[in-house]
């Protein structure tokens, strides 16, 4: 017994104590750098994609971690209908004279931006640009004299430091959590131009677009997404570095757009078997699948089954690294590749070509099809799609929408680059026979458009009327 007292003694000493005490203080930095973070709420008129639920997510809520990554990487239908204002997410000021980064996905589709500071004062943003492939925006609003925050250096980051996000979660303002980072240079899904900070911060909707700060109050990072198979936070957070961000912000600023590198080339992980296979000692590189015709990499010389080691003179460790050192490369810059074939190395010359913007590579492989340019009773300009771009899209038939002008067919949600697919319970083949279709319904009828945006195919319904293109 009198052995145990003084185990117990031991455990409880003033030292022990004092071990306890070592975890850190936010307190200060939030004072000190928290006013520089705002939240950001929107109104979006009937154009814009508002809180509709997906058709493939119906019944989500909107407080599922799930929401914003669906509503984020698929084009919903709009409602037909003007919405209240709804807290989208957080941002933060990087400039006294009100430049502001936030996530592309949560101001990309707002009409009308209000940024509301942590004195209270609200203002409208504008739009300064966005790029969906790094979900970078930067917005602005009409101030002098704001707080800002100072920028760090996510490489000098290290697993297990600890780290803090301040953002608005369910539109809870100014919340603050913390936590550790849990792993660098994370490559994600159909996310290909950013190596991610993983921590451990909670994050919940509203955080996105907040910032990520380090213990020295230095922001590290843009909070962006979470990791869930509950719906519900599980320690797995993902935010862009800042340096990225700021590379991104610089020519949305500059340009009001980012331009980007490309080759042509699509790719795979190398493998310890697929590596062994073609004759490495080790598993680095990107394997070439298939060479786009015409493009940078086939002018240069580039084959199917080439293994790029290195671009530019920079080591290419997995196959995630190359579309980020690609992209971040200046385009028409002409540069080395450091490829394997046929078991030995090659170094192969390429003037490196530019990635088409959002919209362009949207429709690009479209607007090569037979075109009107007569509107229709619906004030839309469509076109045909030959049979090619007909098999690349995977669909029998359609009409793709080249241009509109506003009424029924915009109130009710019809996009440009929208593909009609039929009218009520018929195909759409050519213009003329959807147009013939459309005059055939009375007015005060109402009609069914399908519709395909991107892997999204809805029927949209609208009451026809005798001034249908009057707004």
């Amino acid at each position: 017994m009198f052995r145990l007292i003084v185990m117990l003694l031991f455990l409880y000493t003033p030292s022990a104590f004092a071990q306890t005490n070592q975890l850190p203080d936010f307190t200060g930095l939030v004072e000190k750098h928290g006013a520089a973070v705002v939240n950001i709420s929107a109104v979006q008129n009937s154009n814009a994609v508002n809180n509709q639920v997906l058709p493939e997510i119906q019944g989500l809520p909107e407080n599922s971690p799930f929401y914003d990554f669906f509503k984020r990487h698929m084009q919903p239908f709009p409602a037909p209908r003007r919405s209240e204002p709804k807290s989208l997410g957080s941002g933060f000021i990087i400039s006294a004279d009100g430049y502001i980064l936030t996530n592309a996905h949560v101001v990309e589709t707002a009409d009308e931006i209000t940024v509301k500071l942590n004195d209270k004062r609200e203002f409208t943003a504008e739009i300064i640009g966005t790029d969906r492939k790094t979900d970078i925006a930067l917005i602005k609003i009409n101030a002098t004299d704001l707080p800002k925050v100072t920028q760090g250096n996510p490489e000098n980051l290290k697993v297990g430091e600890w780290v803090v996000a301040i953002g608005s979660p369910f539109g809870f303002e100014h919340s603050v959590t913390a936590g550790i980072v849990s792993a660098k240079g994370r490559s994600l899904a159909q996310e290909n131009y950013v190596p991610f900070i993983q921590t451990d911060v909670a994050i919940n909707p509203g955080n996105s677009g907040g910032p990520l700060f380090n213990m020295r109050g230095e922001v590290v990072g843009i909070n962006s997404q979470i990791y869930s198979r509950t719906g519900g936070f599980m320690g797995l957070s993902f935010a862009i570095p800042i340096n990225v961000a700021t590379e991104i912000a610089d020519q949305l600023k500059a340009n009001g757009k980012v331009s980007r590198g490309r080759i042509g080339v699509m790719i795979q992980e190398v493998t310890k078997e697929l590596a062994e296979s073609f004759g490495l000692s080790d598993s680095n590189g990107a394997l070439v699948v298939s060479v786009e015709k015409g493009g940078p990499a086939d002018q240069a010389g580039i084959k199917p089954r080439d293994i790029i080691l290195k671009f530019d003179e920079k080591e290419v460790g997995i196959s995630a690294d190359l579309p980020r050192i690609v992209g971040n490369t200046k385009p028409k810059s002409k540069v080395s590749i450091e490829v394997w074939r046929e078991g030995a190395l090659k170094t192969i010359k390429v003037e490196v070509g530019e990635t088409p913007s959002d919209d362009a590579a949207e429709n690009r492989k479209l607007k090569q099809g037979k075109k009107t340019n007569t509107s229709n009773r619906l004030g839309l300009a469509l076109s045909e799609i030959n049979d090619e771009q007909k098999k690349q899209l995977e669909i029998a038939n359609g009409l793709l929408v080249e241009d509109m002008q506003p009424g029924i067919a915009s109130r009710s949600g019809i996009r440009i680059g929208d593909i009609i697919l039929g009218l009520n319970s018929k195909d759409v083949k050519t213009v003329e026979q959807f147009n013939e279709l459309l005059s055939q319904v009375k007015s005060g009828k109402n009609i069914a458009l399908l519709v395909k945006r991107s892997d999204i195919t809805t029927f949209i319904t609208m009451k026809l009327t005798d001034d249908d293109k009057k707004d």
